[in-house]
């Protein structure tokens, strides 16, 4: 029997149907997978290349300023938008690391992780039939809040034949000049592909004849392997038409400390910051000055970039000596592949054939059958997302993972 609220709930998450659809998301069936793997196979170690998030702590001196900070009196309150002394050390962090001037105190906001600043942005601009440009594949979450507002989504697809860069010339005039939001995310994740000048240089010129507003999502910028990082308000432009969000997570190590800031043009972040106001009251104010800590200190994401590089390159050989046609991507520490159509297993006397429709197929196939953790993405593509955040404690571990997953695929020829 249905509660009485059950006809109470809001459309925008399924209305008189929310809690009753039997579809399951791919990232829950990942996980159900892996346990039943675990159960099957207790002996045999699960590979886990679908873990996003980092496997190091944050940096030992970012870690004992957390503990002094958390013992002081001063940082017991709200912090709401404000807490200045982080805003500056984003300040010099932007001019230092990318020759981008900003006013601490109008052009830089933080937030508690990037995930509610890029839900928080289209409450700022969307209403009812309102377009939100988002490329797909891609982090979901403006998209989503973009509906919650009543407003549309269109997608761009990420496709190899245009270098994983969004086609704007496919996109039909009308959706251009309805839109209002543009939601990029360079270094893309999960493609890896970098941006370049010219293309925020075109993505700028688009903004100013639409008229819509340009929102970068920068949370793999350190993880650039492709020239120096870049960061879109380098661009002559960019700070007319839009704000960059930022965050310590990935190239900081810090997933769990959520905290993140939105800098670039004054008005968008102030209305970012008035959202805000009404959402939160700021993050502890001991994780942003141990924050500080981190972005004044430049060999954090050296180092961070340089293993997770390493590591690339180790999975890179691996795969391409298994059959996958692969290179190590311009950034992110995700290595997107394409995905196999079938593979012939050829390990017993009576050889086996498996055809796969979907990238998920062949994803539920590794893990089922072998106990190895990919990603599908079947947006543009039949892809594979193969993570390098998985733990290893050293260069040796990390070796003996890729000849663990050698020895599990020897006499398996995928077909592509």
């Amino acid at each position: 029997m249905d509660n009485y609220f059950q006809s109470l709930f809001a459309d925008r998450i399924g209305g008189v149907l929310y809690g009753k659809s039997n579809e399951i998301y791919k990232f829950e069936k990942i996980k159900r997978a892996k346990r039943q793997a675990i159960a099957d196979f207790p002996d045999r170690v699960l590979l886990d290349f679908g873990i996003g998030e980092n496997d190091a702590v944050a940096d030992l001196e970012v870690r004992r300023v957390m503990s002094a900070e958390i013992d002081k009196v001063e940082n017991r309150g709200y912090a709401d938008n404000g807490c200045i002394d982080f805003k500056e050390a984003v300040a010099r962090f932007m001019l230092a690391q990318f020759g981008v001037k900003l006013d601490a105190a109008t052009e830089i906001n933080h937030a508690i992780g990037s995930k509610p600043a890029l839900a928080m942005l289209p409450y700022a601009f969307i209403n009812q039939g309102d377009i939100t440009l988002m490329t797909v594949p891609g982090y979901p979450v403006a998209g989503t809040h973009t509906k919650y507002c009543g407003g549309v989504v269109y997608n761009l697809p990420l496709k190899s034949e245009n270098g994983f860069y969004p086609d704007f010339d496919s996109v039909p005039e009308d959706i251009l000049n309805r839109a209002k939001l543009l939601v990029l995310n360079y270094p893309n994740s999960p493609t890896g592909q970098v941006a370049t000048i010219e293309f925020y240089e075109k993505v700028i010129q688009l903004a100013k004849k639409y008229k819509f507003v340009v929102v970068q999502d920068a949370a793999h910028v350190m993880f650039t392997y492709r020239g120096k990082p870049l960061s879109f308000l380098q661009v002559a432009g960019a700070k007319d038409v839009g704000v960059e969000v930022h965050s310590l997570s990935k190239g900081w190590n810090m997933i769990g400390w959520r905290i993140a800031w939105v800098c670039g043009n004054e008005l968008i972040v102030r209305a970012f910051a008035d959202i805000k106001d009404n959402s939160d009251s700021g993050q502890f104010l001991a994780i942003q000055k141990a924050a500080i800590a981190a972005l004044d200190n430049p060999n954090i994401p050296s180092k961070t970039n340089e293993k997770y590089l390493r590591r690339l390159r180790k999975l890179v050989e691996t795969l391409r000596l298994l059959g996958f046609d692969c290179d190590v991507p311009g950034g992110t520490y995700f290595l997107y592949v394409k995905s196999p159509t079938g593979i012939i297993d050829t390990r017993q006397a009576d050889t086996k054939k498996l055809t796969f429709a979907t990238a998920e197929d062949a994803s539920q196939y590794l893990i089922r059958e072998h106990s190895i953790c990919t990603v599908p993405w079947d947006n543009a593509g039949a892809y594979l997302r193969f993570s390098v955040t998985y733990l290893a404690q050293d260069e040796n571990a990390e070796d003996n993972l890729m000849q663990n997953l050698i020895k599990r695929l020897t006499g398996i020829k995928f077909e592509f």
